[in-house]
Order: structure tokens, then C-alpha cells, then sequence
């Protein structure tokens, strides 16, 4: 397995829709283990395929407290959507920023496993949030979208402070 780059807001590809995934082989097995190495690494619940520059629609997640119940979605669909909830989200690919969406509380998602068979799910809190986010990615929308046009301009804003930051400190470490 390997780690992928995470892709960054305001990176465009972050912006593309996913295609189908119709090939259920040993590369998309790869990919769930090499996309799960890269979640757990970075301390996620959820990464969708788009964020590491891979446009599949192809998510993986895992809401376990314990971090050892890995769930793999392959081209996901939402059958029903009950309720409404706010949850104060992140996102891997806006890191360190946090704000409230509202989303369906309960919802029946229907997907694929890794090995191409059919399943379908009721979920509910922090599970139905994260399916729901992370399928968000698929069509090209990142939860700041949600947010006002000047508060995603504050957000572009404070990434690019950070990466400066970030990147200065490292030049500062440079060793010869």
C-alpha cells in the first residue's frame, strides 16, 4: 500500500465529477487499501477518490471509534433522505478549518463493494453525515461551498497564510 498526495483547496481538480468506476480489479483493490493507508494517515474519517486526484466515484470511511471498520463505497447513490441535522465538519482537503453544514439526518445509500456486488444501508448521524460529505466530492463540492462567499474567501485566505507559513519554516530547516 502507499500514501497518495491529498489534493488541497483551492486546487481546481478538486472541482471535477467523478466517473462510474466499471472495473472491479486488483488496480481498484489497490487503490481502497492505498486511499484507507492515506485516511488513517492522516487522521480522517472519510476520503473520496477526487481528493487524491483519482476521479472515480469511489469513497472510503470509517466512523469507528477504534478505527477498525473500514467501509468502501463504489458508486454511491443516495435513495432517500429523512431529517436534517448540523454537524460541524472538516475535511482532509481543507485542513484545519472547521464550520456547520446541515445535512439529512437518516438516508439509504446505495453502493458497491470493492468486488462489485450491490448493497444498500440506512444510516444515520455521523455515518449518514460522512457518506453524505464524502459524495459531496464526487460532483465537485467541498463543504466550504456551503459557506457564504466571504467566509470561503477567509477560508482560501487562511490555507494560503498557513502554507506560507509552513513553507518558510521548512526552508528555515534546510540542511546543506
Amino acid at each position: 500500500m502507499a500514501k497518495l498526495k491529498i489534493l488541497e483547496f483551492p486546487d481546481p481538480r478538486l472541482k471535477t465529477v467523478a466517473e462510474p468506476v466499471e472495473s472491479f480489479d486488483e488496480d481498484l483493490k489497490t487503490l481502497v487499501g492505498d486511499m484507507l493507508e492515506t485516511m488513517y494517515s492522516a487522521r480522517g474519517i472519510g476520503l473520496a477518490a477526487t481528493q487524491v486526484n483519482v476521479h472515480k466515484r469511489l469513497l472510503v470511511l470509517d466512523v469507528s471509534e477504534t478505527q477498525d471498520q473500514p467501509r468502501v463505497y463504489v458508486n454511491p447513490e443516495i435513495m432517500e433522505r429523512e431529517g436534517e441535522q448540523v454537524h460541524e465538519e472538516g475535511c482532509l482537503s481543507v485542513p484545519g478549518i472547521y464550520a456547520n453544514v446541515k445535512r439529512a439526518e437518516n438516508i439509504i445509500v446505495r453502493a458497491l463493494n470493492a468486488d462489485g456486488e450491490k448493497f444498500e444501508e440506512q444510516l444515520e448521524g455521523l455515518h449518514a453525515v460522512c457518506v453524505q460529505h464524502e459524495m459531496d466530492h464526487l460532483v465537485g463540492r467541498l463543504f466550504v461551498d456551503y459557506l457564504s462567499p466571504l467566509k470561503r474567501n477567509m477560508v482560501r485566505k487562511k490555507l494560503e497564510k498557513q502554507r506560507k507559513a509552513a513553507a518558510k519554516e521548512a526552508e528555515d530547516h534546510l540542511v546543506i
